[in-house]
């Protein structure tokens, strides 16, 4: 290991002639151009911004179908949207924004972001990435063109059964749904894997489990809830589609099936979901505290094991959307307790933000006006929350817009709200541009008080009776302000994230560029250069606290690894506890192969709604694609 100047300029080393190695190693990394070329990326930064561009889309178009059902309820009687129309748009917008959007955001954030905070050049299984992508992309595309042919299920986001069934549910709709849920979940998984492995093997040598940033520990958390709660929602689509194609009868009670089995194993997976959204968001806050505080995070091992606690304590409260199915009494109490418990990890992390910005001099740009932003709303759910976590209360409630007004509190302003900020603070470093900050301060204020004008009155409308899932109501209920207003809030809310994406598009083209860290934040991905280089970093960087970047201007001196190879992609393997150098690994090249096997895949399952003949070719092309992506291509290349 040799010391080098902190403020050595890496891009301009990159054409520096005195620095050939830099160069070469460069090309070593560089990613295929070209139509074609793209389709063979694996690095990172690469696979991490298509997560990240595909989900805001598919965010927009299911937020127009937002729109499209506050039209619709507007007025009474309303004939805007017919029921069976109304009922797909629904189950399409819910579905989307929950598993098209939330999750592939921040898997997106985690996977650009976390190998950079972590001082490693690439995730563990580059190519592993890329097929999570491609199926990813398949799938979400298939959902939403179903829409659009008529094909798209009416059954709600959560498709309770027999509603879902092959008695109620005719057509492909269903169908489809359970084979997109199946591929986002798959998705998701191959995520997972690839930052448990990556957190704990390839941080950068001396980056301790004490020294990761939060956002990192709160990555980890979320991948390892991911392992544990995919898997129920995956085999709960499998079971329905079974019933559907081939006449099983798991969901029939007649036939010695349960409807409650569905709704266990769904809600198995989705009240984790929520966490599993809403942890990587409070590491984007605890991120941006930190840099625009300028000051360490008070209660560093609190939040810590605060976050673990919600990653825990999240699998004990499915049945906190079961209140009203006749569980017993004295098992219903025990998920009270769980669902109650739980806001006491999320208070904690609360005051370690609290502690951090008393009496500091804040920044109050964009991403910090974001992150308060997120403040108000997310209490506002979790207090709501805890209403709707008693028994009694939530069977007043139950299927009424007052849990609508709960869940979009929690989600928006848990998810929607951090995720813009770190679009703020982390643009310059995907771009090397600025966002504009005036349009970023309109945007938030804007959309902070669409979001309140949106949902709050539906806390009323809740209370007064207001039914959630219907498409239309009868004049004289006394719900026609109430809905007028939310309806003005929804178009308000828009207007507030189309500043945010016309903000975007404006800086990619003009926007001012960003200087190497214009937060001066402390955590690693700033110690490279903006966008990052092919390879992250020129050489791998020797981490000595856990605020890198600032103790290297405390000391005027940084450690790094040399001995590295320059004419294949290396990147160094550490120990679990203490990151102390074991090994290096030699990551793949690019290849298309995932992409092939994800196509394939793809016919092999959607065609399964069709034929049972399209399961097995898809098996056996399946079985070959596979055979060519773990195939070497040189005698060092290793997969």
């Amino acid at each position: 290991m040799n010391d080098i100047d902190p403020a050595l300029d890496l891009r301009a080393r990159r054409t520096d002639p005195i620095h050939e190695e830099l160069a070469e190693i460069e090309r070593t990394w560089l990613s295929p151009p070209g139509f074609f070329g793209w389709f063979t990326h694996v690095n990172h930064t690469s696979i991490g911004l298509r997560f990240l561009v595909t989900s805001f889309a598919f965010f927009l178009i299911a937020g127009l179908l937002g729109l499209a059902m506050r039209l619709q309820l507007v007025t009474p009687l309303n004939d805007f949207l017919g029921p069976e129309t109304y009922n797909q748009v629904m189950t399409v917008h819910g579905t989307a924004m929950m598993f098209l959007f939330a999750i592939p955001a921040v898997e997106g954030v985690a996977i650009y972001f976390v190998p950079l905070m972590i001082g490693a050049r690439d995730l563990a299984f580059p190519r592993l990435s890329a097929f999570g992508y491609y199926i990813y992309l398949i799938g979400g595309t298939v959902f939403f063109a179903s829409l659009f042919v008529g094909m798209a299920p009416a059954a709600g986001w959560f498709n309770y059964v027999p509603l879902s069934g092959p008695e109620y549910a005719e057509g492909r709709g269903v169908d489809i749904w359970v084979t997109m849920i199946t591929f986002i979940e798959v998705s998701a998984l191959t995520a997972a894997v690839e930052l448990i492995v990556s957190i704990f093997k390839l941080r950068a040598p001396g980056m301790s489990l004490n020294r990761m940033p939060i956002f990192v520990w709160a990555a980890l958390v979320m991948a390892f809830m991911i392992m544990f709660a995919m898997p129920s929602v995956i085999v709960a689509s499998a079971m329905l589609t079974m019933d559907r194609l081939v006449d099983t009868q798991f969901f029939n009670p007649d036939l010695g099936g349960s409807p409650l089995l569905w709704q266990h194993l769904f809600w198995f997976f989705g009240h984790p979901e929520v966490y599993i959204i809403l942890v990587p968001a409070l590491g984007i806050v605890t991120t941006i505290v930190v840099t625009f505080t300028q000051r360490s995070v008070f209660g560093y091992t609190a939040l810590v094991l605060a976050i673990v606690g919600v990653g825990m304590v999240s699998f004990g409260l499915w049945v906190h959307h079961m209140y009203a199915t006749g569980l017993p009494l004295l098992g219903r109490s025990f998920f009270q307790a769980a669902s109650s418990m739980i806001a006491i990890a999320s208070g904690v992390q609360i005051y370690c933000w609290i502690a951090t910005m008393w009496g500091a001099r804040i920044r109050f740009d964009t991403p910090m006006l974001f992150v308060l932003g997120f403040f108000a709303i997310f209490v506002t759910g979790g207090l709501t929350g805890v209403m709707v976590a008693s028994v009694p209360f939530d069977r007043q409630v139950h299927d009424t817009y007052f849990v609508v007004a709960h869940f979009h509190y929690v989600l928006v302003g848990g998810a929607v709200f951090p995720l813009l900020a770190g679009l703020y603070y982390w643009f310059p470093k995907v771009t090397g541009r600025m966002l504009h900050e005036r349009l970023g301060k309109w945007s938030c204020g804007i959309a902070f008080v669409g979001f309140n004008l949106t949902f709050f009155p539906m806390h009323q409308l809740g209370l007064e009776g207001m039914p959630r899932r219907i498409y239309t109501y009868l004049p004289g209920l006394g719900w026609d302000f109430l809905n007028q207003l939310a309806t003005v809030g929804a178009f308000v809310l828009a207007a507030g994230f189309a500043l945010t994406f016309w903000n975007v598009f404006r800086s990619l083209r003009a926007g001012d560029a960003a200087p190497a860290n214009p937060w001066h934040a402390p955590t690693l991905e700033w110690a490279t250069t903006s966008p990052p280089l092919n390879c992250n970093f020129a050489e791998q960087i020797v981490v000595r606290s856990d605020q890198p970047i600032w103790d290297w201007e405390r000391t005027g001196r940084r450690a790094v690894v040399g001995g590295m190879r320059i004419d294949r992609r290396e990147t160094i393997v550490t120990t679990l506890l203490d990151a102390r150098p074991q090994s290096v690994q030699i990551l793949p090249t690019p290849t298309p192969w995932p992409f092939y096997s994800a196509v394939v895949l793809s016919v092999c399952f959607f065609g399964l709604i069709f034929s049972p003949w399209f399961y097995v070719a898809g098996i056996f092309g399946a079985f070959a694609t596979f055979v060519f992506w773990f195939l070497p291509r040189r005698r060092s290349e290793v997969i």
